[in-house]
């Protein structure tokens, strides 16, 4: 049992707190409520390029790495569809550092053209790098855009077009600042060798004085019902052809989103699951296989991938792969089956949890949810699972007219499978 504290400051900065007496360290995560799904359809990639530009220094301390590294400290960040989440890992005497940091670049980021320029130029790289000279450093933003129609999923969180990413306006990443850098748009949550009285002074002292801003943030379109499956075929300069095959599912709030985590381990986790069992080992159609969901806060997608085998024709492939899926609907996984996933969640959940960073993330994210509390909930939610909730879910979601598949063929080897 994780012992959460919590409070909320008049500005509406919410804090997290957990004691640990054990470790010398404290880790300072802020999370704010933005990513990928809040950017606009024109001005696509601000949450990321935000993140970057967290890092150019504010009014106060130009080089917030230089002042962190000279107390012991370390820091890292990264953005999400849903959120942007920075950290700070430091000697619990330093700790106060980390504060005043944290909270003088949501307050005073310093936002100028050189620094924008900069950070265009950074993020533009990376774009080329992840996206365009990346072996199937596409497929993700293909099947998304397959498979949501309405919803901003559908956007990459690094951006729709690289043009985006170099027409930025100075003016437009200030206002995006102002609207979602607040302290009533994020959360803090401590962990480590720190009181929890000690935190709440630190953060009234620090992050008090910021005033929350108006929260009149637009309603996200619902993505329609897909009633019929949908294909798409591209080709590119590849290795080996492979087919993506998502499928919709339900929020991160449902009662029934631990069944898509677990059916994903089912499908595809390690040696001994169905597909690698199946299709990589017997009948040898595909040479890699895997299956995840997104994790996404408002209704995400259930990915299976596989890696054809050269000479394998991608229909047939698809056949495959789509019976022994249709298994998971017509017949219940046995309790062993489901014992070994909810053991190996349960031992993953544990884990991830042990170093105070991770806590300290998860910690905000389950607050965002709701309530930090809830991860407590966590491993009990996945161990009422049962084989019959299961089969209800795959009959419901994993079906043809909710699928959205990618044949991802090599530019050289298409011809020969086709």
């Amino acid at each position: 049992m994780i012992e959460v504290n919590r409070h909320t400051l008049q500005n509406g900065l919410r804090i997290v707190h957990h004691y640990d007496s054990e470790t010398k360290i404290v880790a300072v995560n802020i999370l704010y409520e933005v990513g990928g799904k809040n950017d606009l359809p024109t001005k696509t990639g601000y949450a990321h390029l935000l993140e970057h530009l967290m890092f150019e220094g504010s009014k106060n301390v130009p080089d917030f790495d230089e002042v962190l590294q000279s107390v012991g400290g370390e820091n890292n960040a990264y953005t999400t569809s849903n959120i942007t989440n920075y950290y700070d890992i430091l000697p619990y005497q330093n700790v106060e550092t980390a504060f005043w940091l944290e909270s003088d670049r949501m307050a005073n980021l310093n936002l100028t053209e050189e620094n924008l320029a900069v950070q265009r130029n950074v993020v533009a790289e990376e774009f080329k790098q992840r996206v365009l000279n990346r072996d199937y450093g596409d497929a993700s933003a293909i099947y998304k855009k397959l498979a949501y129609k309405k919803h901003p999923y559908r956007i990459p969180t690094i951006g729709d077009k690289l043009s985006h990413i170099y027409d930025a306006k100075l003016e437009d990443v200030q206002a995006y600042y102002k609207r979602y850098y607040a302290p009533n748009n994020a959360i803090l949550s401590v962990v480590g060798n720190i009181t929890f009285s000690e935190v709440v002074r630190l953060a009234e002292k620090w992050f008090g004085q910021i005033p929350p801003q108006e929260l009149d943030l637009p309603q996200l379109p619902k993505e329609p019902l897909q009633r019929k499956a949908r294909y798409k075929i591209v080709r590119r300069n590849v290795p080996t052809d492979i087919i993506y095959k998502v499928f919709h599912m339900t929020s991160r709030y449902h009662e029934d989103y631990p069944c898509f985590d677990l059916i994903t381990d089912i499908l595809a986790s390690g040696k001994s699951s169905r597909l690698n069992r199946e299709l990589v080992q017997d009948k040898k159609i595909f040479s890699m296989i895997d299956s995840a969901i997104t994790g996404d806060v408002e209704p995400g997608l259930l990915i299976v991938v596989g890696r054809l085998n050269p000479g394998v024709k991608m229909e047939d492939a698809d056949e495959a792969l789509s019976a022994e899926i249709d298994k998971l609907c017509c017949e219940e996984v046995t309790i062993r089956e489901l014992e070994k996933v909810l053991n190996k969640f349960e031992s993953n959940f544990l884990f991830e949890n042990i170093g105070a960073g991770e806590l300290a993330a998860n910690l905000a994210y389950y607050e965002m949810l709701g309530d930090a509390n809830l991860m407590n909930h966590e491993v009990p939610k996945y161990r009422e699972v049962t084989p019959q909730r299961i089969k209800n879910v795959a009959q419901q979601y994993l079906k043809l007219s909710n699928s959205s598949t990618v044949y991802y063929y090599s530019a050289s080897q298409s011809s020969k499978n086709s």
